[in-house]
């Protein structure tokens, strides 16, 4: 089977338009065209279904679909790993990571490896824990950082540092006094929270309902961002780990409150990889040093895992 009759597929795919896919190519779409007969003779099946609204997907067409983008993208993979053997100085990485853990945790890590190898290339692509994990048990991304990533087969957790997540306030807050809060003090404040499509508001409803608490938060949002910039605008208290908001504790613009006892919401940051696939040398590298990072940001507090 020719390689590029499955680059062009994968691109016809991708884009639903024969124009637009013979454009991104810089072919003729009589070209393209040509391309996906082949495809169908080979495979004996009608693969696309073309329309005034571009075109579509016959069932063998999904099925090849499904495959074709994961042999072209191991294929670009192979040939990093031959790149490596012959000693090149250069390569990419791809990394997925959900938005909690990437300001002060992805971002600072990858300013730092960059400039050690400033021939690598990285694409970081901000996603769900979920979509994360995916992407990696896919082979769209080499590496994922997570929080709160749910257990998906396919994929590997290369590293695992435990957190708590924090009540956050400006300096002037009155709970800026507590060393610890008690949870039930929570009621007494505006409260901007994540929504409920995070795992860390799940947990904390069942939390609040299991103490039998009532909170009525005045903002809901799926912007860590935004969870930030209420609090330093003084509208709001949130609930984050300290260390998505480390630059501005360090600065003095913030402070991370422990709720008191054994009452507060523990999470994990995993580092995940695919488990039976080899990484280049690039991402490899940058995974050792990611490793290194978070042992470093979490005080130690991290475990490898099987």
């Amino acid at each position: 089977m020719q390689i590029r009759a499955l680059m062009y597929f994968d691109e016809l795919v991708r884009t639903n338009s024969m124009r637009q896919a013979a454009e991104n190519l810089n072919v003729a779409p009589t070209a393209i065209s040509r391309q996906i007969e082949n495809l169908e003779s080979l495979f004996g099946a009608p693969l696309v279904e073309r329309s005034a609204r571009g075109v579509k997907l016959t069932a063998a067409g999904e099925l090849l679909a499904d495959r074709a983008g994961r042999t072209l993208r191991e294929l670009d993979h192979v040939r990093q790993l031959i790149e490596d053997l012959k000693g090149l100085e250069r390569g990419h990485v791809s990394i997925y990571a959900n938005g909690a853990t990437v300001t002060n945790l992805l971002a600072p890590a990858l300013a730092e490896f960059s400039l050690k190898y400033p021939k690598l290339r990285f694409t970081v692509t901000i996603a769900s824990a979920r979509q994360a994990v995916d992407a990696v048990s896919s082979a769209e991304a080499d590496i994922a950082v997570t929080l709160f990533a749910p257990a998906i087969s396919g994929t590997k957790v290369r590293l695992r540092s435990e957190i708590a997540y924090d009540l956050i306030v400006t300096p002037h807050h009155p709970a800026a006094a507590y060393d610890e809060i008690p949870l039930r003090k929570l009621v007494d404040y505006p409260l901007a929270l994540p929504d409920h499509s995070f795992g860390f508001r799940q947990a904390f409803d069942a939390l609040i309902t299991k103490e039998g608490l009532s909170l009525d938060p005045i903002f809901v949002t799926s912007s860590m961002e935004m969870l930030k910039e209420l609090v330093l605008g003084g509208a709001a208290a949130t609930l984050l780990p300290a260390l998505s908001v480390r630059r501005e504790i360090e600065a003095g613009q913030l402070r991370a409150i422990p709720l008191a006892g054994k009452k507060g919401i523990r999470t994990h940051v995993d580092l995940c990889v695919a488990p039976d696939r080899q990484l280049s040398f690039a991402a490899a590298t940058l995974l050792d040093f990611i490793e290194s990072f978070i042992r470093e940001r979490t005080g130690g507090q991290a475990q490898m895992k099987d």
